[in-house]
Formats: C-alpha cells, sequence, structure tokens
C-alpha cells in the first residue's frame, strides 16, 4: 500500500507506508494491507459502532443506557466481527493485538476474539482502574475498562518485561539493612531443595566457621560462584554463619506489571494533557503497551485512534505507526497534536525522509467538497456525522444515513426488510449538496422523518433559505419533531458538537415557553 514513489528513510516495512493517518473507514483501509505487516495492534473501539458518535454529541450529552442491552450489544459485534477479522489478517505472527473494551460489552467482545485469534492465542485479560471510587445508586460502582492481549499465533512473540515501583510499605519491611556505604539491601536464602552438582560442600566463613546447609537442603550455587559472590561482597552472614545473599535495593528493577493496573491515573479535566476529547486515554497507558509488545522500528497500528493517543506514543518510542479513524475532526485533532507534541511536521516530502507524518484522505476545504461527486459528498458527510451510509443510494426513501445514538428509546422503528434485524433507535440523516437548501428540501426531510417514525433529525448542505429554516422551527411546534441544521462548514471547522448542544438549548428554551 506503497503512497510516496521515493524510497522512504527509517521504514520498518517496504510493503506499506507509516506515519499515515487514514481519514476513512477502517473497513475499507485495512483491506488495503497487506497480509502479517503489522507487529503491535491497540484498539480502543467506541461501544454503539463508531467513535464519532462520541465527538458529536459528547459524554455528558447522551449516557450509555439501554433497555433492550442485548440488541445493541449485538449491533456493535455485528459491526467488530469484520475490522477484527482484517486485523488478525494484517498482523504478525510474532504480533500482538490488544482491544480496549468496558463493562457494556467485554464479555461477547472476548468471545468474539476468541472465534478471531485463537482461544490459545489469548495472553492476559487487563483491568485498568480508569476513576476513583464513585457511588451508583443500586449497584456496585463501575470503575474499570478491560484490555484483552492476544498474540498473532506463532510460538514466540516480542516481549518486553516492564516493571512498576515497589510499594513503600514492601519495602521498609523487607530492605532493612544496610551496608557500609548506607546502601538498603534484603537477604534471600541461599539453600535449595533439589541437588544440582556440586552442592553439599562445606563453606567457610571469613572468620574461620564452617557451614553446611540446613537439614535436607544443598546449597543453590557452586562453590566456585559461591567465591565469586563473597568477593563481590554480595554475601551476608547471619550470627551462626549461615551465608544469605544481598538484594540492593538500588539494583532491582521493581514489580513486574500484572494484570492490574491501577498505578495509570486517567486523563480528568486538570490532566496536562487532556484535549477535551471523549474517552481519551493517558498517553503512560499506551506507552506501556508499546513499550512492552514492540521494539524500536516495530509498525504500531491503531485502527480507532480517536485523538492519537496511542500515534503520540509510538512515535515518541521510535516506533512506526499507521493510524486509521473515520472521523475528520479527529484527525485534525491527532494532527495537530503530533505537531505540537512530537514536533513532527505533515509534509509529503518530510515522510519521504522519516521526518514527518502525512493525513490522506481528510477533505479540507469548501471548495474541495462541492467538486465531489455527487454520492461521493453524501458519504462523506454521513461518515464525518459518525453515521451509516445507507445501503440503496437510490431509492433511499429521503435518508441517506443513520446516527445510532445510545440512547434515544422514543426513537424505535421496525427494520425494512433489507435491513439489520434489530429494534434500534436511529437518527435520520439527509445531504444535499446544494448552495442552499429550501422550504421543498426540508419538507421531503419532514416525510421521510414521518415515514420512519423518527422524532430528530439531521440535514447536512452548503446553508439554508430563510423558508427553510422557518419550515424547520414549525415543524418542532406544530409536530415536535426536531431537525438539526448543519452546514458543511461547521463539520469542517470542527464545530458540530457546539452547533448541536445551542440547537437543542433553543428548542428547549421553546419548550418551556
Amino acid at each position: 500500500m506503497l503512497l510516496f514513489s521515493a524510497a522512504m528513510a527509517n521504514k520498518s516495512s517496504s510493503l506499506l507506508d507509516t506515519r499515515v493517518i487514514y481519514c476513512g473507514d477502517n473497513l475499507e483501509q485495512l483491506k488495503k494491507l497487506p497480509d502479517a505487516c503489522v507487529d503491535l495492534i491497540y484498539i480502543d473501539p467506541p461501544f454503539n459502532s463508531n467513535r464519532n458518535y462520541e465527538v458529536f454529541w459528547g459524554e455528558t450529552k447522551e449516557k450509555r443506557a439501554f433497555e433492550d442491552r442485548h440488541e445493541s450489544t449485538r449491533a456493535y459485534i455485528d459491526y467488530m466481527r469484520p475490522r477484527c477479522v482484517l486485523l488478525s489478517r494484517v498482523l504478525k505472527k510474532t504480533g500482538s493485538f490488544y482491544y480496549h473494551c468496558d463493562w457494556h460489552a467485554s464479555h461477547y467482545v472476548k468471545v468474539m476474539l476468541d472465534q478471531i485469534f485463537g482461544e490459545n492465542n489469548f495472553q492476559n485479560e487487563i483491568v485498568w482502574k480508569r476513576s476513583s471510587a464513585h457511588s451508583d445508586s443500586k449497584r456496585y460502582g463501575a470503575n474499570h475498562d478491560t484490555v484483552f492481549f492476544y498474540t498473532g499465533g506463532g510460538n514466540s512473540w516480542t516481549w518486553n518485561k516492564e516493571f512498576t515501583p515497589y510499594d513503600p510499605d514492601y519495602l521498609e519491611q523487607n530492605y532493612r539493612y544496610k551496608d557500609e556505604t548506607g546502601r538498603k539491601f534484603r537477604v534471600s536464602d541461599m539453600t535449595a531443595n533439589k541437588p544440582g552438582g556440586d552442592v553439599s560442600y562445606e563453606w567457610t566463613t571469613p572468620d574461620g566457621k564452617k557451614v553446611t546447609p540446613y537439614k535436607g537442603r544443598y546449597w543453590a550455587y557452586s562453590k566456585e560462584k559461591m567465591k565469586k559472590m563473597e568477593e563481590a561482597g554480595l554475601l551476608y552472614y547471619r550470627t551462626t554463619g549461615m551465608p544469605m545473599l544481598k538484594h540492593y535495593i538500588d539494583e532491582m528493577p521493581g514489580v513486574p506489571v500484572q494484570t492490574f493496573w491501577d498505578d495509570i491515573k486517567p486523563v480528568i479535566s486538570g490532566s496536562e494533557e487532556r484535549l477535551g476529547y471523549p474517552t481519551q486515554k493517558p498517553l503512560a497507558l499506551l506507552e506501556r503497551i508499546i513499550k512492552c509488545s514492540s521494539n524500536p522500528d516495530d509498525i504500531v497500528l491503531d485502527a480507532f485512534c480517536g485523538c492519537g493517543t496511542a500515534l503520540v506514543a509510538a512515535q515518541k518510542l521510535k516506533r512506526q505507526w499507521i493510524g486509521i479513524d473515520i472521523s475528520p475532526t479527529a484527525c485534525r485533532v491527532m494532527a495537530k497534536r503530533l505537531r505540537d507534541v512530537c514536533g513532527i511536521r505533515d509534509d509529503v516530502e518530510l515522510v519521504k525522509t522519516g521526518r514527518g507524518f502525512v493525513v490522506q484522505d481528510l477533505p479540507k476545504t469548501e471548495e474541495e467538497l462541492r467538486k465531489y461527486p455527487p454520492f461521493e459528498f453524501e458519504n462523506w458527510a454521513v461518515l464525518a456525522l459518525g453515521g451509516i451510509r445507507n445501503r440503496s443510494q437510490v431509492g433511499d426513501k429521503g435518508i441517506d444515513g443513520r446516527i445510532f445514538p445510545v440512547s434515544a428509546l422514543d426513537n424505535v422503528k421496525r427494520p425494512e426488510a433489507d435491513e439489520l434485524d434489530l429494534q434500534e433507535a436511529f437518527l435520520p440523516l439527509q445531504v444535499k449538496q446544494k448552495d442552499k437548501a429550501g422550504r421543498p428540501d426540508i419538507d421531503a426531510f419532514e416525510t421521510a422523518m414521518r415515514r420512519a417514525k423518527c422524532d430528530k433529525g439531521i440535514f447536512v448542505c452548503f446553508d439554508y433559505t430563510a423558508d427553510a429554516l422557518r419550515e424547520i422551527d414549525r415543524f418542532f411546534r406544530e409536530e415536535n419533531r426536531l431537525i438539526i441544521p448543519l452546514t458543511v462548514k461547521t463539520i469542517i471547522n470542527q464545530e458540530v458538537g457546539m452547533i448541536a448542544a445551542a440547537y437543542w438549548t433553543k428548542k428547549a428554551e421553546m419548550c418551556a415557553r
């Protein structure tokens, strides 16, 4: 999948380009990658099908609450399964795969991943404490995420052991000795249960005492090795003369990382790295995963990269990387973050020399979008808002796409014969590649909303006539159905959430009168 004709420096693969952010549906983008080309994959997919929904509405606007959780979970698994199949295909046999999720669907995700990656390739279920304790009214407080760790199917895989600091109480209790220089150490037994060579000898202490192992035990080291340890000052003698092995605190790496991670703090309102991006994960979390499961110049892939935390971590740790996200807003956010945090520029020429990055397939101006073919423009708008495109581009009954929020339970409809058999709420989306949408365009969308029994919908075009906006207001006042009129400029300028929130507020005020 090479995009750049010139030879590129600092590339770990001649089969594909790295330091690239692809803006688009990862289902399509992953199909273009060659088999077994990636060393490490990390994904943090949003629960309800796509990350843009989270960006569009914001976590404080919509809560993850379902009356029929099974149907919503099934839709999510149906969405993720083909993508995970492709991710399995591009993962090297020696590679590692991490799937970050929460309690909503983790059990279903585990079953799906066992089927795709193989039960024998499952290595760990990691629990990350993502928030401090909080009180849920009638259940235990849910304050953790789950990360499933699989490997690519080979007999070995990249593994670099990481350590966490010792608990202060542990150090206080165990490192109680000091040598003449003040260095703290603990001691351990130098005997073993089973013999292994010349390990039954008599040992002479510096003051001339003769000692042998305890009854029924043997020395754990040969006499020659014991002498070398004594010469290095690593032996500590008890009053009985029994030698013990010194372990200096300043030479110990720490505790090997376990499966419960409570030492990495979440990104909260006061965090220095906070971008205001929903579900943003801390950089330290991704740095730990990347350090453990990859080496410098290995290729790291994040197919739901959101605000780009995995890409920033990979860049800082001198890995090659590829990012994919369906949201143009997210791609702009991560591009700015790479510029600001990593000090690299989005420049094709610099990518060729391994000193920059590039964002692919990201429309940047209204002029570019005006030149798009109609159906391509329609697809851009639907995907930019985190929607799912209509299967039929002709005869779509006035609905070009659907956005599936996680709580709009008054908006349920029965599926058509060719639709997924889910009783799932959705917001209809209509797109017009027009300078100004008029009253007739709004009338047609209103008819489509009535037919679909939807009370909320979204309309996208370049601008609106005064008649169109008046009709939107009338539709709400008289039928209590809400249309949010978005412009292309609003989407490009990353102002969708702000505009939508303002419109909700305006309509709420109208209802209160």
